[in-house]
């Protein structure tokens, strides 16, 4: 489930440039390094959904 924790990762991920948010990989690394496990763990196990809020918005 996408939470509002787990938006607010996403989106600090976002605004950091610190990867290319289509790279799952890097946005996971990024996350990492920022003590986002949530969103860590949220990528993994949930690739479909954040694809699907990261090309439309939606939850």
């Amino acid at each position: 489930m996408l939470t509002e924790k787990i938006k607010e990762q996403i989106f600090a991920v976002r605004d950091s440039g610190a990867a290319n948010m289509c790279e799952t990989a890097a946005v996971q690394r990024a996350a990492f390094d920022r003590g986002f496990y949530e969103l860590v763990l949220f990528i993994e196990e949930n690739r479909e959904s954040y694809w699907d809020f990261i090309l439309t918005g939606k939850e």
